[in-house]
């Protein structure tokens, strides 16, 4: 019986859990899947994932946000899905590019293979040549784990999703059955008259039987529970037990679904099938972090502006993940108000007075990035908690070099190629770079902390690690004039400038590096949790002045 909860037996074999949509995408396959992992880990088990994205795509690095959400930036540096960000978040490990394959790394993969001789005159095809490198890719993920979920992007029936439904077909001919499960999410909506329909389901799986795939398990997702005819239906049709059909209705925040997996025993189902249930932890000795975490009670509220150009939660994400975390260590609830960085002097800067807090987060483009020095200076001039992230880093830096040193035209050699003070720009060993993507800063790196800063105080220590993505930086030469008047520099890699605070407000601080991608719901991220910390002690002193 185990009883480390990290542990890894290798007697026990891998266990492969292959989750396909049906219906529309964006159901929440991803956290449907995230949410069994985390259950299965509370059972002792370790736990991976992969994210499978059949777009053309290498990586996500040059997908605009509008289309796909964030780029999530992984230790490594690989440019992924932000789907891979809620795995991390869950199952609380870190992977690496490889948990994320596209149809551009496997046929860059093939072709290149072919090009240098490694088929040896074979004709090169989808079967066995891609098929082949799909499942490599995914054994070679899910090597030194127990169980590994893998996310089929996009719904059954895409002609771009073919191979991989192929991929996993041979999967069950060359795994013992007991090995794999297959698990389909599909959309249970409701008629005029409130019925839930099953129809759309009962074609999803038509079209996935066509294929040679049948479903082990059915999760439908609705505004509400299914009822059980609706589950006795979609059985009988589908050729499922009763009991293999789950219900994943709306919740009001994503962390609670593992507690609504667990209540409808989708993982109790999962370990039996998948003959695990001998090597599974007690209930009584099963971790409850998780469950302790999302529903402690969270007693006030505080209001944080997010001053972006994307009107859409799902590019940044991880910074309202990251600022949700940090409410849950300091027992707050933390409401996010948008600002449009591109309509903010016109229409949005009354929304700066009501906030506690103001967030500028990563971009690329110079798109709203006046508006975003606005904000910087309106947190500075008022004294309102401050955080920058990556880009909001260097505008903090631009605005100060405008508007307390002088220098009007102060800019980012990126957005302003004309400026006269390019106070951040490429460093004289990234000119030298041909190709545009050597430039690029990306991964985990280093960061030494200076004592008695701010940034030393949140950390707790003299250095960090956190990932990055970007290709500018703080200009050397600028460095002496910049620290002159109030500006300090506290963490810094080498030559390259990392944290920027403020000695003269509550809360000023920038950083280049994104923390929030390493912030998880039980490992809150210290400038987060900071920013909290400062609007929580100046509400405190408030209230003492009031009293």
């Amino acid at each position: 019986m185990p009883t480390d909860p990290q542990r890894y037996d290798p007697d026990l074999g891998r266990k492969f859990v292959f989750v396909t949509g049906g219906v529309m995408s964006g159901l929440g396959k991803g956290i449907t899947a995230a949410s069994t992992g985390r259950l299965l880990k509370n059972a002792g088990f370790d736990v991976t994932a992969v994210k499978i994205d059949p777009y053309l795509n290498v990586d996500a690095g040059t997908m605009n946000p509008y289309q796909h959400g964030e780029v999530y930036v992984l230790k490594d540096g690989g440019e992924v899905d932000l789907d891979l960000g809620n795995y991390e978040r869950f199952l609380g490990v870190d992977m690496t590019s490889d948990h994320n394959v596209t149809t551009g790394k496997v046929y860059q993969e093939v072709i290149e293979s072919e090009r240098a001789g490694d088929y040896l005159g074979e004709t090169v095809q989808v079967i066995p040549h891609i098929t082949d490198d799909i499942k490599r890719r995914i054994r070679e993920a899910a090597e030194g784990s127990d169980v590994c979920l893998i996310e089929i992007g996009g719904t059954v029936g895409d002609i771009e999703g073919m191979p991989y439904l192929e991929a996993l077909r041979q999967f069950a001919h060359e795994e013992d059955e007991e090995d794999l499960l297959f698990a389909h999410v599909t959309l249970v909506p409701y008629s005029k008259n409130g019925e839930q329909k099953t129809k759309p389901t009962q074609h999803s799986v038509k079209e996935l039987r066509s294929i040679g795939l049948q479903p082990d398990i059915l999760v439908g997702r609705a505004t509400d529970e299914l009822d059980p005819k609706t589950k006795e239906k979609i059985a009988l049709f589908c050729d499922v037990p009763t009991d293999a059909v789950f219900s994943n209705p709306d919740v009001e925040d994503i962390y609670h679904v593992p507690l609504m997996v667990e209540a409808e025993g989708l993982d109790e189902y999962v370990m039996e099938r998948l003959n695990l249930k001998e090597e599974a932890l007690p209930e009584e000795e099963r971790s409850t972090e998780w469950r302790d975490l999302v529903t402690r009670e969270r007693t006030e509220t505080v209001d944080v502006a997010l001053v972006g150009k994307y009107d859409l939660e799902d590019a940044y994400m991880s910074v309202h993940e990251a600022l949700k975390h940090a409410g849950i260590q300091r027992g707050v609830e933390v409401d996010v108000e948008w600002v449009d960085a591109d309509e903010m002097a016109e229409h949005h800067t009354e929304r700066l007075k009501d906030a506690d807090a103001i967030v500028v987060p990563g971009g690329f483009g110079s798109r709203g990035t006046e508006g975003k020095i606005e904000a910087i200076r309106y947190a500075r001039e008022n004294d309102v908690p401050f955080l920058g992230l990556c880009l909001g880093f260097q505008m903090a830096v631009v605005e100060h070099a405008r508007n307390v040193l002088g220098l009007e035209d102060a800019h980012s050699a990126e957005l302003d190629p004309e400026t006269e003070h390019s106070v951040i720009d490429l460093l004289p060993e990234q000119y030298e770079t041909e190709e545009m993507g050597g430039t690029m800063r990306l991964g985990s790196h280093d960061t030494d902390i200076d004592e008695g800063t701010l940034a030393a105080a949140v950390y707790g220590d003299t250095s960090c690690t956190e990932r990055h993505r970007h290709r500018y930086e703080v200009n050397p030469e600028y460095i002496p004039q910049l620290e002159a008047d109030g500006l300090t520099f506290s963490g810094d890699a080498g030559n390259r400038m990392e944290i920027v605070e403020r000695a003269d407000h509550p809360y000023f601080l920038g950083t280049q590096f994104h923390p929030e991608f390493r912030s998880r719901p039980d490992r809150a991220s210290p400038p987060f949790v900071g920013l909290l910390d400062a609007i929580l002690d100046e509400q405190e002193a408030t209230e003492e002045v009031s009293a």
